[in-house]
């Protein structure tokens, strides 16, 4: 089979769009019907935009990249794609094409927003945890500093570029008790208003959770917290208010909380976290009697920690049509194949994964970037996807770097399949987890 990649054509005028019948679409040949080509100034080849699509998701509107030479001509701002663009090209190459059989074929989506449960709120499919930003207790080395900063924003603004457009974050994250840290939601806030000082137009989904502190009693102590959340982010209302955790007094008047935070326009959807089966439903009743959807539980999930699946709370969410938003994602790390037995993570970490845990964990990895090496994938993002494709699931990842925010944009538009879903989990299912968030029990 030949590829049209490589071929030239006579096409019309460098960097113009127009209708041509000499011109055919580098993807399909011209097999639609006749539309505008977009025809690259560098390499004069053409492409129907529709055909990109599902190559380049999330490619925003006046912003393309050639698949053919790499060109990129933005209109608005920048957009990474490359991991993408290095799937077309094996895909496309004569290389690839004269050796299609036997090859691994990616199943490519063209991934949509995802709504959150019941509510209104539409997210990426993957979001970014903003955990380690300002943080000096568990991750950063126990420092933060101007270059710790330097890449968060950085994170943050390629999140965005890529089409990743949820944040979460806490009030207790980059607690203001810890020497040296700075808050996470003050962080975020700035980078919102820098981006949207350049850009008005920008579409970002905010969340932030209460910290059920002992001493916090009754659904005043939401507002409140609320309130002090949006001043540190500089925001009028977040678009997702979660109760971090189940309080230690009970929960009713946290739940009225949640509810009157939506009466009174502050939030667009509410959610939990860290909820039980039983917590769960309770709070969903409560709020429904209000008419209020509880849109989301935010639980530790990921390959080699399923609790979710074992203790009811992922079968509940799924019949309840509650979304659940994964932190630890890819175990803080230890499913990206970084770390080693004789490389464990530092800090806090290193006491969770240990080199025995790391030594245990190396037949999944060898599966993961078994599974990844034959479409292209990091394990990171094949870990992100496994969790995709569990349905009703959307991961958070925490985000240090521009190279992990690019990274985590390869996890969608495309899936695993039948078969390796259920395989990852077989392998992993004989590596004993690790422990969860003890507020899990409560």
């Amino acid at each position: 089979m030949a590829s049209s990649l490589g071929r030239k054509r006579t096409h019309a005028p460098k960097g113009s769009s127009a209708l041509n019948d000499d011109v055919s679409c580098e993807v399909c040949s011209g097999g639609h019907s006749p539309s505008k080509l977009i025809l690259c100034d560098k390499c004069d080849r053409g492409y129907h935009l529709f055909c990109l699509r599902p190559i380049l998701p999330y490619v925003p509107k006046g912003s393309w990249f050639c698949p053919s030479c790499s060109n990129h001509k933005p209109k608005s701002f920048p957009l990474v794609q490359t991991k993408i663009i290095d799937f077309f090209r094996i895909q496309r190459s004569p290389e690839a094409l004269s050796n299609q059989e036997g090859s691994a074929t990616l199943n490519t989506v063209v991934e949509e927003k995802v709504k959150l449960g019941g509510s209104d709120l539409k997210v990426s499919g993957v979001g970014i945890g903003a955990w380690s930003w300002g943080d000096t207790t568990y991750w950063n080395n126990f420092e933060w500093n101007d270059r710790n900063e330097k890449a968060a924003r950085a994170a943050f603004n390629t999140s965005i570029d890529g089409g990743l457009t949820f944040f979460d974050t806490a009030e207790v994250y980059g607690s203001g008790l810890a020497l040296g840290a700075i808050n996470s939601e003050v962080l975020l806030g700035r980078y919102i208003k820098e981006r949207k000082e350049k850009d008005p137009e920008v579409e970002i989904e905010v969340a932030t959770k209460f910290a059920a502190l002992p001493w916090r009693f009754g659904r005043q102590s939401v507002l409140n917290a609320l309130k002090d959340s949006l001043c540190r982010l500089g925001l009028t209302s977040v678009d997702l208010y979660q109760l971090h955790w189940p309080g230690v007094w009970g929960n009713e008047g946290y739940i009225d909380g949640l509810g009157d935070a939506v009466e009174k326009g502050l939030v667009k959807a509410v959610g939990v976290s860290n909820y039980s089966e039983k917590r769960l439903r309770e709070a969903y009743e409560k709020l429904k009697k209000r008419g209020i959807p509880l849109a989301t539980n935010q639980v530790n999930y990921s390959l080699i920690y399923r609790a979710p699946e074992e203790n009811g709370v992922k079968a509940a969410c799924d019949e309840l049509g509650i979304t659940i938003i994964a932190y630890s994602p890819i175990a803080q790390g230890a499913l990206t194949g970084k770390y080693t037995p004789d490389k464990p993570p530092s800090g806090p970490r290193g006491r969770i994964y240990t080199p025995e845990f790391l030594t245990k964990l190396q037949p999944l990895l060898n599966k993961i970037s078994e599974i990844g090496e034959k479409y292209d994938k990091t394990p990171t993002q094949v870990s992100l996807n496994w969790l995709v494709a569990q349905g009703n699931v959307v991961p958070i990842p925490g985000a240090k770097t521009a190279e992990q925010a690019e990274e985590f944009r390869g996890a969608l538009g495309w899936r695993l399949t039948d078969e390796e879903v259920p395989e990852l989990r077989s392998v992993a299912s004989e590596i004993k987890p690790v422990i969860g968030f003890p507020v899990e029990k409560l």
